[in-house]
């Protein structure tokens, strides 16, 4: 069956981002044009919006002020004109049909997409907004016993659960012919359920509504479940550890099935990427010249900023301001009880060090983070010795395709689990 790369209803949701990205500019450029008539020198001093400017610049900066304001406010208007009729033009269209599947490179640039904006594309109601939901094939599967029996005939009583990281999708488990959940689901009896979510939206979203969907998946299984394993990559291991704490408050029945979690490249601690980016807005905001340009380092997504310091739930963000450069206020959690739980991690480096464990790490994970350790013990995450590892010379990405890690998912998997875990 032909797969597509784009969709008619695509059309819909990239109209609505390139019109909020048009007004979105011409904000920034009038916020950056004022500011260059308010203040004289690049690294001047701001009085702020409030107070006046005096003397023959203040009459100047009035005068243009005046002028500009009335061009920027047509730019505006002409744009949001344009952008309703789109909008309504568009959503005339008929629902595209059914059968028509969409490719993998269209998933992946939606996933990215939504990694980086999925936060304001849920709030705005874009239709290229992902779902979450459990896919097979890259198809979502409806939870009716019926509907798992009919797409998966051999279904077993044991679930491998299968979480992606940021700003992809449970396609891209599969990276040059391999697919750890295949080869583990096929060695081991189990049935692989890969998930599809927005990574834009907080960790303790995705958390809180993976919770209740296993619920859901549990009480339609066509056959008894008998256990839970869970496949964390990257930030899917963050979800995974937030959905067992809200699954643990709702009492739901699902969490005493899970029996081995299992974490590789997770930033338990949070990723240096998003730690950079949390210093650029930090220099951005040293000049009034530049403070505008701060506003494009701002839209990144919930989803992001939590990887700063691996937010897990609502408290760990709520009430304050995720841009603000603060030290780690998350709650204090640890792994969940009566879990096995293992940590794999990667260093781009061939032997260890260090130095480049923190800086480098597998290129996006601090080694320290994605093994859990912490400076502060009390965030120190208790994993077994025998239940951390590391490959050197290796980078984030080759986690999913290594045939040695494969051969360790193999060996944690099939060890046995302790009677009352």
């Amino acid at each position: 069956m032909t797969k597509t790369h784009l969709h008619l209803s695509d059309i819909h949701g990239y109209s609505r981002l390139a019109i909020e990205a048009t007004l979105g500019v011409t904000d920034l450029v009038e916020a950056m044009h004022h500011t260059i008539l308010r203040v004289p020198v690049p690294f001047g001093k701001d009085k702020g919006a409030n107070e006046p400017v005096t003397g023959v610049h203040g009459v100047v900066y009035k005068v243009l002020q005046r002028s500009s304001g009335l061009v920027y406010d047509l730019i505006r208007t002409i744009t949001s004109g344009i952008g309703n009729r789109l909008d309504s033009a568009l959503s005339h269209l008929e629902p595209e049909l059914a059968h028509i599947n969409s490719s993998n490179e269209r998933a992946a640039i939606l996933s990215i997409l939504n990694g980086v904006l999925g936060d304001h594309m849920t709030t705005k109601g874009n239709p290229l907004t992902i779902t979450m939901a459990f896919r097979r094939k890259g198809k979502v599967l409806t939870l009716t016993k019926e509907a798992l029996t009919a797409a998966m005939p051999d279904v077993q009583g044991k679930v491998l659960l299968m979480l992606h990281g940021h700003c992809m999708n449970e396609l891209q488990w599969r990276r040059k012919g391999h697919d750890h959940g295949k080869v583990l689901a096929a060695a081991n009896g189990y049935t692989p359920m890969y998930l599809r979510y927005n990574t834009g939206l907080h960790i303790s979203q995705n958390g809180r509504a993976l919770a209740d969907l296993l619920e859901e998946m549990v009480q339609a299984w066509p056959v008894p479940v008998q256990e839970i394993s869970v496949l964390g990559y990257s930030m899917g291991g963050l979800v995974a550890r937030s959905a067992l704490h809200y699954g643990t408050q709702a009492q739901h029945s699902w969490v005493q099935q899970v029996k081995k979690l299992i974490f590789i490249g997770t930033p338990h601690h949070g990723s240096m990427v998003e730690q950079v980016g949390n210093l650029v807005d930090i220099a951005l905001e040293v000049s009034p010249y530049s403070q505008a340009l701060s506003r494009l380092g701002k839209i990144r997504s919930a989803g992001t900023t939590d990887l700063r310091h691996g937010n897990l739930i609502d408290e760990d963000w709520m009430g304050r301001n995720r841009f603000a450069h603060v030290t780690d206020q998350r709650q204090l959690s640890q792994l969940p009880p009566n879990v096995q739980c293992y940590a794999m991690a990667a260093m781009i480096a061939k032997e260890h060090c260090e130095v480049r464990g923190k800086l480098f790490g597998d290129g996006l994970v601090p080694l320290r983070s994605a093994l859990g350790h912490h400076r502060d013990s009390r965030r120190e995450l208790q994993f077994d010795d025998a239940h951390r590892k590391v490959f050197y010379g290796m980078s984030h990405l080759a986690l999913l395709n290594s045939r040695a890690v494969s051969a360790q998912l193999q060996q944690w998997i099939e060890a046995p689990t302790p009677v009352d875990a």
